[in-house]
């Protein structure tokens, strides 16, 4: 994949992350699958971590396929991710969203 088409990629992971709703979150691989790029989650990942510097992206509300905040360490503060979640409404133990079906957003389904 050249660097245009990552950067396209990247676009298009953004433009459905900022369309996670408010207290709710979803997956890498529901994403990439939404794209039509299923196996690649690993992508979508790396596209959350270059997000960092953009405040339109709610990266904190993508987590992995069972609920964990596996995204946690490429955020400034030990436990920022899981405090704007928290903030959210959702609550975490151990780094993983409790009752994580009743949050998860697919946008399979939602767009």
């Amino acid at each position: 994949m050249s660097n245009a088409d990552n950067a396209n990629f990247f676009e298009r992971v953004y433009t459905v992350v900022r369309q996670i709703p408010y207290g709710r979150v979803t997956s890498y691989g529901a994403i990439a699958k939404y794209l039509g790029a299923a196996r690649s989650s690993r992508m979508v990942g790396w596209a959350m971590n270059a997000s960092h510097t953009m405040e339109d992206v709610p990266a904190h509300r993508v987590v992995n396929r069972k609920g964990l905040l596996t995204g946690k360490f490429h955020f400034d503060g030990t436990n920022l991710m899981q405090q704007l979640l928290e903030n959210e409404g959702l609550q975490v133990v151990d780094n993983q969203i409790v009752d994580f079906e009743k949050y998860f957003w697919d946008p399979q389904q939602e767009l």
